[in-house]
């Protein structure tokens, strides 16, 4: 309990930390706040009305402070652009960001456990020749430049996936579900997803390979080969199952930064997530909207880190052991 207050608190920290960077930060970037709503027709007193409406006219003490007593509620704020609450506006774009994220790591970390260890077993041939410097490639190939390349390819030269939005347009549907289980929906779905299952299968596929080739030099891996147990059962059955904590850890923190680095993927596939919602309002100098996609995306990073300090403390006994000395 101890262990888990602790990580509790560092979490709360970082929110705190983070969320009073996002407030000034914005404040202090060039370009009005009230330039979606400013035009030639608009006078003195409208503007300096709409300064009071959105709370502009407070210093930046009280400002800060309104911000972190409605952060405490639960309340983001008023988006300039949207003229709507941030929580609405950033929820109706969440569903999209957290289906392209799981998909993407699924995808990727499915692969890259079967090629790791695969990999391993096959060390010192030419398929791990091949193989390892590939997985490098593309794990340092940017991500905008994997989704242009897969743009160019199969949207515009084979046209076999629409080149970016979630839905095909002109369609319409009841409710939101109904939009996301559609096979059209789907298909939208398929080239980002691809894209970014690529971009992160290189740390599965690594970290999946180093632990399996220590695994593999254990005494129980030899007992297993001189029983006369067969390769395939030594690799699935004995070596992958004790190098999968460390990646099945590695997971939990990939959700939150694969949602913190969809914004490429998203902004490149017209994706409408959090990632493009960003961008969008940090261009209009929507400051509300920008800090609360800020803030929804770190807090999920954080909940991601901390659900795999959780995992770790309770999978592996040596963490246990240290937590409670």
């Amino acid at each position: 309990m101890k262990y888990v207050m602790s990580r509790l608190l560092y979490a709360i920290l970082v929110l705190w930390i983070v969320g009073t960077i996002l407030f000034f930060m914005f404040r202090l970037m060039p370009g009005s706040p009230l330039a979606a709503f400013i035009d030639q027709t608009t006078t003195l007193e409208q503007q300096q009305a709409l300064i009071a409406r959105f709370g502009l006219d407070k210093s930046l003490f009280q400002q800060y402070t309104i911000f972190l007593q409605n952060a405490l509620q639960g309340d983001l704020g008023q988006s300039f652009f949207h003229r709507r609450p941030v929580t609405e506006v950033v929820m109706e774009a969440l569903p999209n960001t957290v289906i392209l994220t799981l998909s993407g790591l699924v995808v990727a970390y499915i692969f890259g456990v079967l090629a790791g260890a695969y990999l391993a077993w096959r060390r010192g041939s030419a398929v791990e020749g091949i193989g390892i410097p590939l997985a490098l490639a593309t794990r340092a190939a940017p991500e905008f430049w994997l989704g242009m390349v897969m743009l160019a390819f199969f949207s515009f030269h084979l046209g076999w996936f629409p080149a970016g939005g979630a839905n095909s347009v002109g369609l319409e549907y009841d409710n939101e579900w109904r939009r996301i289980f559609t096979v059209d929906y789907l298909h939208h779905l398929i080239l980002p997803v691809l894209t970014l299952a690529i971009y992160l299968q290189g740390l599965p596929l690594l970290l999946m390979r180093s632990n399996m080739i220590e695994i593999l030099q254990e005494e129980f891996i030899t007992m297993s080969k001189m029983k006369g147990l067969g390769s395939r059962t030594i690799v699935l059955n004995h070596a992958a199952r004790n190098a999968m904590l460390p990646v099945a850890t590695a997971f939990a923190l990939g959700i939150g930064s694969a949602i913190g680095g969809n914004v490429v993927v998203e902004t490149i596939f017209s994706w409408p997530g959090i990632g493009r919602l960003l961008v969008n309002a940090v261009s209009a100098s929507d400051y509300p909207l920008a800090q609360g996609a800020f803030m929804i995306i770190t807090a999920v990073l954080v909940a991601m880190n901390f659900v795999a300090d959780m995992t770790y403390h309770l999978l592996d006994p040596r963490i246990r052991h240290a937590a409670s000395n």
